[in-house]
């Protein structure tokens, strides 16, 4: 495994710090205005899924002695830094109303800007990690994690956007003619 490949998802593993420090301070955001919490359940299941993908890139690479192919792995690195890009796009245009948790504040309008604003990209920041949990295993062909992650991330992201389009009909309505809601 090339050390480059190793610093790559230790950036990606500081990232998700940075999720988490800033999911925190939103949540104390949310639960300082009466947010309320839904689908509790299954978040320790998304943590874990992401903490394997970090570790099941690392140790297919290493263990499995997966190469660095130039032809996959620059356009799969281009997909990561696009997810990131993406993902922070959602972070800020939800500004506190962002969590990794599903956090919603009565009363408060549904966001419509930023990429919530398309009316066909219904939950942006999970196309990002749909991409990312494919994307960054693939950049050092560890295509055994990419499909493990792929087919356990199907059935969460099920649960988790049943759970929060359902947490989102609780909401305030959007805003006069914005297109629709958006997390």
């Amino acid at each position: 495994m090339s050390p480059w490949y190793a610093v790559l998802v230790a950036l990606v593993g500081v990232e998700r710090l940075a999720e988490l420090f800033v999911a925190r301070r939103n949540a104390r955001w949310s639960m300082g205005r009466g947010g309320v919490l839904y689908g509790a359940g299954h978040y320790p299941w998304m943590v874990a899924l992401h903490t394997g993908l970090l570790a099941g890139c690392l140790l297919e690479a290493a263990l499995a002695d997966r190469p660095f192919v130039p032809a996959l792995g620059w356009p799969m690195l281009a997909l990561v830094v696009a997810a990131q890009a993406l993902r922070w796009w959602c972070v800020a245009s939800l500004g506190p109303q962002w969590n990794t948790q599903v956090i919603v504040v009565p009363g408060l309008p549904l966001v419509t800007r930023g990429p919530y604003r398309f009316g066909w990209l219904r939950h942006p920041n999970y196309v990002a990690v749909a991409v990312e949990g494919a994307a960054l295993p693939l950049v050092h062909s560890a295509w055994l994690t990419a499909l493990a992650f792929t087919l356990l991330n199907v059935p969460l992201m099920v649960v988790r956007l049943r759970c929060e389009n359902a947490a989102l009909a609780t909401a305030a309505p959007a805003a006069p003619g914005s297109l629709r809601p958006a997390r």
